[in-house]
């Protein structure tokens, strides 16, 4: 897999950890797929709508720290990234552990996040 495409994927992904990106309808259109949807760590299924309302709702965000990275194709346009999430408190203590999946799709309006699921540890 080119390095430049991990890369992409990944940046892509951790974008969706900015506030910047959270708080902005138009850059969540764009980077969730019309058919998006996620399993929380909460085992609760969210719908593209859903998801969108509670992020743009979101007052403060704790600091997401992430790492493991590992992506994989599926088939031509189909890429799987997984990796783990942790929160960080404002005294640096980690908190809410995840094993995060996400299934990311080559459409037409470029890279979408298609699935995700957050499984605490």
């Amino acid at each position: 897999m080119p390095l430049n495409l991990i890369k992409t994927i990944r940046e892509l992904e951790q974008s969706l950890h900015q506030p910047a990106i959270r708080s902005s309808r138009e850059k969540l259109e764009q980077l969730l797929h019309p058919d998006f949807m996620e399993i929380g760590r909460s085992g609760r299924q969210y719908d593209k709508k859903q998801i969108i309302e509670m992020m743009l709702g979101e007052n403060e965000m704790s600091s997401v720290l992430a790492d493991s990275y590992a992506l994989s194709t599926i088939s031509d346009g189909v890429l799987l990234l997984t990796y783990r999430s942790s929160l960080s408190d404002n005294s640096g203590k980690l908190y809410r552990q995840t094993l995060r999946s996400s299934l990311w799709v080559d459409t037409p309006k470029g890279w979408q996040i298609r699935f995700h699921q957050g499984t605490p540890i």
